[in-house]
C-alpha cells in the first residue's frame, strides 16, 4: 500500500482515497434512486447497487488493511502532522469522539446493505421488475441509503478534524 496521501495532508493514500469515494458515492446512490424511481431501469439499478456494493467493500478491506497493519492505527496517520506529544494527545483525544460517531454508522452500513442486495437478489425476479418484495426492499433501501450517507458524512468530518484541522 502507498504511505502518503494525494489530497495534500499528512495522510495516507488509502484514507484519502477512502474520504475521496466518500464524498462520490453519495451522488452516486442518488442516480441509482433516479433510475429506478422515475426512469423505471431496474437492471440499471440493480447492477449499479452490485457494482458499489463490491467496490465499498474491497475499498473498506484494503483501507482497513492499509490503516491496521501498515500505520497501526489512525493514531500513527495524525502523529505524521510532526506535534508535540502533548498537542499529539490532545488532539487525538479530541477527535476520538468523531471517530466513534462515525462508526456507528460505518459498522451497520455494510450490514444494511448486504442484506438489502442478498434478499433482492434472491427475492426479486430475473431481469428485475416490482414484485411482492418490492416494499420490504424499498423500506430496506432507505435505511441502508440514509445510513450510507451518514457514514459518508461523519467519514468526512472525521478526517477534517483528525487530518486538516
Amino acid at each position: 500500500m502507498l504511505k502518503n496521501g494525494f489530497l495534500g495532508y499528512q495522510t495516507s493514500f488509502m484514507l484519502d482515497f477512502v474520504v475521496s469515494a466518500l464524498a462520490v458515492i453519495v451522488p452516486l446512490l442518488l442516480y441509482s434512486l433516479w433510475l429506478v424511481r422515475f426512469r423505471r431501469q431496474y437492471l440499471k439499478h440493480r447492477n449499479l447497487q452490485i457494482a458499489l456494493g463490491i467496490i465499498l467493500l474491497a475499498a473498506v478491506g484494503a483501507f482497513e488493511i492499509d490503516l491496521q497493519v501498515v500505520h497501526g492505527g489512525w493514531q500513527n496517520i495524525v502523529a505524521k502532522q510532526g506535534l508535540d506529544a502533548d498537542a499529539l494527545a490532545q488532539k487525538i483525544a479530541s477527535v476520538r469522539p468523531w471517530l466513534w460517531l462515525h462508526l456507528l454508522f460505518a459498522v451497520s452500513t455494510p450490514f444494511f446493505w448486504i442484506t438489502t442486495i442478498f434478499l433482492a437478489i434472491k427475492r426479486f425476479p430475473n431481469p428485475p421488475v416490482p414484485c411482492a418484495h418490492s416494499s420490504l426492499h424499498r423500506l430496506l433501501g432507505w435505511i441502508s441509503t440514509i445510513d450510507i450517507t451518514l457514514t459518508s458524512v461523519t467519514g468526512v468530518l472525521f478526517y477534517y478534524m483528525a487530518f486538516v484541522r
